[in-house]
């Protein structure tokens, strides 16, 4: 153990509880995402979402960041746009006879980027200023954006005509990539029944100050030698597998030790162990992974599929601290 201080967290635990029992009423099967939501939120980071049509990831960005009491922005990605339709643009002010900046959608607390992939490369390198700087560049100066700030991303599957696909440098900058499945037979009677449920009082105990103040407790969260060697040995891995082209980076293992430290203090602990770091595996690996053709022709054209395989194996390869 450490010997920092740590502040108790209980009420931040039964809030996010609250908040994942009151969305997951509205978007069924929600949790899990939910979870990572909050993961990416306290270490600073941003989530992407893939599905296909239909499966509520505009709602559950919405849901989320209405129950966190913070300003929610939506931006519908177009191959017409422009970057200033994102950061915003300098306007001339009549009455006082100078230009001034009109802020663009991206200052908000939680900015849903709408199908991220129809949108030209420069209109996406503005939001990846915006991730990364947390402050975007108009007219020669610099706007800094509110804090905390939240990207949940949403790309289409299918559909890829006239897309333009992420580059690797925008898709790392994503902490988790989270697939969208079609729900179970229980779940869609689940979601047809909950459309007469009434939305639950917003809780007002976690807001944007509340969060900035939680992500100093996650730096404080202790991980172990044996914890941070299971990183360092987990990611190398991914750069020696058989069927990995290109492993994971540096920067990843700085995200994932992030990432379990906050997902340790979520579940009560002030301690990192092992099972924080089995149960980011998929969803902080899968995106930062190219695999070889010899690993996609035995998927069946399943590359999710494929991939998470790739990642359990991974997993498997590397001896974890008792």
């Amino acid at each position: 153990m450490t010997e920092t201080e740590f502040v108790d967290v209980t009420d931040l635990r039964n809030g996010v509880r609250r908040i994942e029992r009151s969305i997951g009423k509205r978007v069924i099967g929600s949790e899990k995402i939910v979870r990572f939501m909050f993961i990416s939120l306290l270490s600073n980071n941003h989530i992407l979402l893939e599905g296909v049509p239909g499966l509520a990831k505009t709602m559950l960005a919405s849901e989320f960041a209405t129950n966190l009491c913070m300003d929610f922005k939506r931006i519908q990605f177009t191959p017409d746009m422009l970057p200033t339709d994102i950061t915003g643009t300098m306007v001339f002010n009549l009455e006082a006879r100078k230009l001034e900046f009109r802020k663009g959608p991206i200052f908000a607390n939680v900015l849903l980027a709408d199908e991220i992939n129809r949108t030209p490369a420069k209109v996406q390198s503005a939001l990846l200023e915006g991730m990364e700087e947390k402050k975007v560049s108009v007219g020669g100066d610099d706007y800094s954006l509110p804090q905390p700030f939240l990207v949940i991303a949403t790309q289409n599957p299918i559909e890829q005509e006239g897309t333009y696909p992420l580059a690797e440098a925008l898709v790392d900058r994503f902490l988790f990539r989270s697939i969208l499945t079609y729900p179970s037979r229980e779940q869609e009677m689940g979601i047809l029944k909950s459309l007469s449920v009434p939305r639950d009082e917003v809780d007002n105990s976690i807001d944007a100050n509340r969060i900035l103040s939680l992500r100093s407790e996650v730096s404080k969260v202790y991980a172990s030698e044996e914890i941070i060697t299971y990183i360092v040995d987990t990611i190398r891995k991914t750069r020696e597998h058989d069927l990995i082209l290109v492993g994971a980076s540096p920067r990843t293992s700085a995200k994932y030790l992030m990432a379990a430290k906050a997902n340790a203090m979520l579940n009560g602990r002030d301690y990192v162990i092992p099972e924080d770091i089995r149960y980011l595996s998929r969803e902080l690996l899968n995106h930062r992974l190219i695999l070889r053709p010899e690993a996609l022709l035995d998927g069946g054209g399943d590359a999710y599929g494929v991939v998470t395989r790739v990642i359990d194996s991974v997993m498997s390869q590397v001896e974890s601290p008792k």
